[in-house]
C-alpha cells in the first residue's frame, strides 16, 4: 500500500502566509507529494512533469500570500500545474518547429511526436478543467491524490453513497470529454462517437 499524505492543515497555511519560514517550508514539503501526483497525471512526459512540480512548488513559495482561501490550496496547486504542463508543451512543440528547420536537426522527438505529446497534455488538462467544481474536486481527491473514499466522503461533507454517486458522475463527464477529442481532426484511430457531450 502507498503512505497516504495529507495536504497542510488550515492554521499552518495561515501562519505560512503570516511570514511564518518554519510552516511556509513545511507547507511546501506536505504539498509535494500531491503536486508531484498531478504532475504525472496531467504532464505528457516524466521530464515534463518534474519541471512543472517543480515550479509550482517555487510559486508556492513565493505566492502563497496571494491565497485567498485557505481552504483552496491544492485546487490553486491544480491550476499551477496544468499551466505549467502546457506550458513545457508549447514549448516543445516551438524548440520541434524550429529544429524542423535546420538541415540536420539532432536526434529527438520528431515533430510528429511533439504534436501527439501536446494534443495529449492539452486534452487531459481540458477535460479534467471542464469538470463542474464539486466533480472535479471528488475526481482529484479520490484519483489523483488517491484518498479513501471515507476521507473524501467526511472531508466534502458526503455520505458514502453521496460521495461515490458524484465521483461515478465525474469519471463518466471525464471519460466523455477524452472521448470526445479522441474524434478531433487528425486524430490517428477515430471511432464512432454517440454524441454525448461533457456537463
Amino acid at each position: 500500500m502507498n503512505q497516504r499524505f495529507r495536504w497542510p492543515d488550515e492554521r499552518l497555511i495561515k501562519a505560512a502566509q503570516n511570514g511564518d519560514v518554519t510552516s511556509l517550508t513545511t507547507v511546501v514539503m506536505e504539498s509535494q507529494p500531491h503536486v508531484r501526483k498531478f504532475a504525472r497525471s496531467l504532464c505528457a512526459s516524466p521530464q515534463d512533469a518534474e519541471d512543472a512540480a517543480q515550479e509550482a512548488l517555487i510559486i508556492l513559495y513565493r505566492k502563497i500570500g496571494t491565497l485567498r482561501a485557505t481552504g483552496a490550496l491544492a485546487s490553486w496547486m491544480f491550476r499551477i500545474v496544468r499551466n505549467e504542463c502546457l506550458r513545457h508543451v508549447r514549448l516543445l512543440t516551438s524548440r520541434n518547429d524550429e529544429a524542423s528547420a535546420e538541415p540536420e536537426a539532432s536526434a529527438g522527438p520528431s515533430a510528429e511526436d511533439a504534436v501527439l505529446r501536446r494534443l495529449e497534455a492539452e486534452r487531459i488538462a481540458a477535460a479534467v478543467g471542464s469538470l463542474p467544481f464539486d466533480q472535479r474536486q471528488v475526481l482529484i481527491m479520490r484519483d489523483v491524490q488517491g484518498l479513501p473514499g471515507r476521507t473524501v466522503a467526511h472531508a466534502l461533507g458526503l455520505s458514502n453513497a453521496a460521495m461515490k454517486s458524484r465521483l461515478h458522475r465525474a469519471r463518466a463527464a471525464l471519460r466523455h470529454a477524452l472521448a470526445a477529442t479522441d474524434h478531433a481532426p487528425g486524430r490517428a484511430a477515430d471511432r464512432p462517437t454517440e454524441g454525448d457531450s461533457p456537463p
